[in-house]
């Protein structure tokens, strides 16, 4: 329904957008105060729409939808112009990282299914598209972040803020990084027993000059052990992304890995399942899906703890060559792969969004779990 008076006003153009709804949040826009910086010249009408992270996936969709908004509802020649920007949202106020909004554990019961891979790719697609990323290497007894993205060789820098030494991240492909492996000789053993592997963590998190980030994710050692205790009575964990391969047995030991999230003193939420090693795609006929460890493993993962499936990762040739070489696959906006990693960063965003707006805060765990 057009309005009779031809001005254009910004009371009327906030009661055109106040119909345009965060298909997420589930409130419109003017409700959830996204909508900035409204200006009007004659015809010309612009204005800044902050999305919850600069990967949502729905924000071609909601820019049209805006647009769509002002010519029905407010004047059908205006000229439109939806600035789509964002301020990644957080469930808590750090304040022991000061700068880092939310802190995502990346974890699975069992070894051996590519979880820093994905971990490390995560971390790269979502650096691409705007977000401002951390990683931590917290497998502490076999660090593969610094190999993978090449600064191996290198050791530890150091920097002094307000009188005390802290560590200076790594930054490559647009994300900070920190590993035990900086700490440590390439070629020497770490033989820890827990405490000392959780003081290392603590130093990696807490000795280390993040600056402003929006997703630090920390990549955590397979099982339920001494070092993901210490990441959840260190920190207030936003959440947990849990990464398996469809096999029955990674299955249930992932699972057993986000139970430990779940479990009543801990509770922190879990964002949802990725599915790694899904199935292969040969380079010959890429239209073609060989399910070759079994099917939807993650999705049946997903549905028993009542959670969501944030993506399915193919194997592809090059994935670990590129890892190797210290360019993670998705740096690459072409294939399979790039794709994949794209979508799952903008999905897992997408979650952390909508668990930062209907969860309450995280906090730290606050009692001896093993007593």
């Amino acid at each position: 329904m057009m309005f009779k008076n031809k001005d254009i006003t910004e009371k009327k153009v906030l009661a055109a957008l106040s119909h345009v709804d965060d298909p997420d949040l589930k409130k419109d826009l003017v409700t959830l105060n996204m909508i900035r910086d409204i200006k009007i010249e004659g015809k010309k009408v612009s204005f800044s729409v902050v999305l919850t992270t600069p990967a949502c996936p729905m924000k071609d969709a909601i820019q049209s939808a805006c647009i769509n908004a002002i010519k029905l509802m407010v004047d059908q020649e205006a000229e439109v112009h939806a600035n789509m920007t964002s301020n990644v949202t957080s469930s808590w106020q750090n304040q022991t990282l000061p700068g880092v909004k939310n802190i995502i554990a990346v974890s699975s019961g069992k070894g051996g299914v590519g979880k820093s891979t994905v971990a490390a790719n995560l971390a790269v697609a979502l650096a691409r598209m705007g977000a401002k990323v951390g990683l931590v290497d917290a497998d502490i007894y076999g660090p593969s972040i610094p190999i993978m993205f090449g600064f191996d060789k290198e050791g530890p820098r150091v920097t002094k803020i307000d009188g005390k030494d802290y560590l200076i991240p790594f930054e490559k492909h647009g994300v900070k990084l920190m590993s035990i492996g900086v700490l440590v000789r390439e070629d020497q053993a770490i033989v820890w027993r827990g405490p000392m592997a959780s003081k290392a963590l603590r130093q990696l998190i807490f000795d280390t000059a993040w600056g402003e980030i929006d997703y630090l994710l920390v990549d955590m050692p397979p099982g339920t052990g001494d070092i993901h205790l210490t990441l959840v009575q260190a920190l207030p964990v936003n959440g947990a992304v849990v990464i398996t391969t469809p096999q029955k047995v990674a299955v249930a030991d992932s699972r057993k890995g986000a139970e430990m999230f779940r479990n009543a003193q801990i509770s922190v939420p879990i964002l949802g399942v990725i599915e790694n090693m899904a199935y292969f795609v040969p380079d010959d006929a890429p239209e073609k899906k060989y399910y070759l460890f079994g099917k939807d493993g993650g999705k049946v993962l997903a549905e028993s703890i009542g959670s969501v499936l944030l993506g399915q990762i193919p194997m592809r040739e090059g994935i670990a060559e590129n890892g190797d070489s210290g360019n993670p696959v998705a740096i690459y906006d072409d294939g399979i792969l790039g794709a994949a990693f794209k979508d799952l960063a903008q999905v897992t965003a997408q979650q952390i969004a909508i668990r930062n707006a209907s969860k309450p805060p995280t906090t730290k765990v606050e009692v001896g779990l093993n007593s």
